[in-house]
């Protein structure tokens, strides 16, 4: 590492080894809360779910709908609320505050696609928004379909038959 001398305008080495500067580092983070932190991404997730357990009741109650039929239109509005609040630059806080609470639902799937979209819109459509967001969605497509194909692997010698 180096630093900029403030009268010749020449860089000269800093005396840091690897092991202070990791200290130095540390001395300058703000301080965490683990129980905080978690107690938030719980209410938060828990806000999710309720939300999108309030849609399935709306499609229910309202649409005469079963659950079961409920789900799938429950899992596209929830995706289509994520992404309206994302381009609105809502989510962005909702996950800087909630952290890992936001992420794991499908909200936080589909602000990932979107935030990636965004951010790489000026390189088109191809190689920027369609190029960038299957860069992130890539490894979930995949490892979900490896793991739906082994769960009906295991259904079928199990002779489950999907129940």
């Amino acid at each position: 590492m180096s630093s900029k001398e403030a009268t010749s305008g020449r860089y000269k080495k800093m005396s840091m080894s690897p092991k202070e500067y990791k200290t130095y580092a540390q001395s300058k983070e703000p301080p965490r809360s683990v129980f905080a932190n978690c107690v938030k991404a719980y209410v938060v997730g828990g806000l999710i779910c309720v939300l999108g357990q309030a849609v399935t009741e709306l499609f229910v109650h309202l649409m005469g709908m079963t659950p079961e039929q409920a789900s799938n239109p429950t899992v596209a509005v929830m995706i289509f609320i994520s992404v309206i609040l994302t381009c609105l630059g809502v989510y962005d806080k909702i996950a800087q505050f909630a952290g890992a609470g936001s992420a794991v639902p499908v909200t936080g799937f589909a602000n990932s696609m979107c935030s990636a979209a965004l951010e790489h819109r000026s390189e088109g459509l191809v190689l920027g928004v369609g190029g960038n967001m299957f860069k992130l969605a890539g490894s979930v497509i995949v490892f979900g379909t490896v793991a739906a194909f082994f769960v009906g692997i295991a259904h079928l010698i199990l002779g489950t038959g999907g129940q």
